[in-house]
């Protein structure tokens, strides 16, 4: 009992580990890492608006708030460095008729508000500057400038981030494994996406990558060896009416990557099949991707996928998503080899053959009776 327990335990960590090793994830998430960069990280300051969008929502939060506070607090000790100077402090004991740069400045705290106060455009009214002092009108023009790009930025950075299509490629999903089986006649792998809006995807098209480790004839060793793997529909690839979930199917002939696989040894292969679609969002006319991968334990050999559209009463197309991912076992060759030597073998039956050598003499009758 113990030895078998452990033997199941230490079979879970070897799949753990494998499930975890995979470069897209079934989310779309690349597990990909850059280490010994030679160029510094101040390049991506290059392209900051990249930058900015590519980061996580904790990270823009806490940018967007620093930016703001800080720009506040920063004019704010200027502001109170100008009263400073100027003596306007209650500190400095000013006379009655001692004109400040900034009214109603008494210390930091009154500085920090009239500079929110200016950068936000409130304006109470209780605080402000006067004609006094020509560094304070040169101050309040540099940080209203200051201000209005930080709000561009900061507000446009948000609101992109927001608006980007991959959060509608969320509403894309893929079927939760990959199934081979027959049709039309055909080994095929097959595959089932959907689309969880009614607003289409413009221009469409689906392609996949076979990631695997290869060695070349030179002995190089090649890790994430990428084939391509063409998907189709019985509609073609491109320009897919996207309303209603699609099977696409690889047909495995012998350019295939997966004709030299079969049910027996698919297990023990080693390779990532990643797949994409590409597509235009009808409402915005943004590009987006959606990707998915599937390891050889994702991919069921000998199933096709349960039905999932029907017709109601009232004459409505109906999708069941509860069929979505679920498969059904159907009698399948163990392998595209068999399946083409299947044909050949009746193809061959059905052939004539001549024997060139043969050739059809004719033989007169001659009657050797005597009378």
């Amino acid at each position: 009992m113990f030895s078998y327990l452990r033997k199941r335990f230490s079979s879970h960590l070897r799949e753990r580990s494998r499930r975890r090793a995979r470069l897209v994830s079934k989310d779309g998430r690349c597990n990909i890492e850059f280490g010994n960069v030679e160029q510094s990280r101040f390049v991506f300051l290059i392209d900051i608006w990249t930058t900015i969008l590519d980061l996580r929502w904790r990270y823009k939060m806490t940018i967007f708030i620093s930016a703001f506070l800080g720009s506040w607090f920063l004019f704010g000790l200027l502001w109170y460095a100008v009263a400073y100077v100027h003596k306007d402090l209650p500190e400095f004991n000013p006379n009655i008729n001692h004109t400040p740069c900034v009214e109603n400045i008494n210390g930091l705290t009154s500085a920090f508000l009239f500079s929110l106060e200016t950068q936000v455009t409130i304006g109470y009214g209780f605080r402000c500057v006067t004609e006094q002092c020509a560094t304070a009108i040169f101050l309040l023009i540099f940080q209203s400038i200051l201000g209005v790009i930080i709000n561009s930025f900061m507000c446009g950075a948000i609101l992109a981030k927001i608006s980007r299509s991959k959060n509608r490629a969320k509403t894309i999903t893929f079927s939760k494994n990959a199934v081979i089986s027959k049709r039309g006649g055909k080994l095929c792998l097959l595959i089932r996406v959907a689309n969880l809006r009614k607003s289409l995807l413009i221009g469409s098209h689906i392609y996949g990558k076979l990631l695997k480790t290869t060695i070349t004839p030179e002995g190089e060793t090649i890790i994430l060896d990428q084939v391509n793997i063409e998907f189709v529909v019985d509609a073609g690839n491109e320009n897919l009416f996207f309303i209603s979930p699609l099977t696409i199917y690889h047909v495995i002939d012998k350019n295939s990557p997966f004709f030299h696989m079969a049910a027996e040894t698919i297990l023990q292969q080693d390779f990532e099949l990643v797949v994409f679609l590409d597509g235009t969002v009808e409402a915005t006319s943004a590009t987006c991707q959606v990707r998915t991968s599937y390891i050889p334990e994702e991919v069921l050999w000998g199933y096709r996928f349960a039905p999932i559209v029907s017709k109601t009463k009232e004459g409505k197309y109906r999708v069941d998503f509860q069929n979505f991912s679920k498969t059904v076992a159907v009698e399948t060759p163990h392998c595209a080899f068999c399946l083409y030597n299947e044909k050949e073998a009746k193809a061959k039956e059905k052939r004539c053959y001549d024997n060139p050598g043969f050739v059809l003499s004719e033989v007169s009758e001659t009657s050797d009776t005597k009378m």
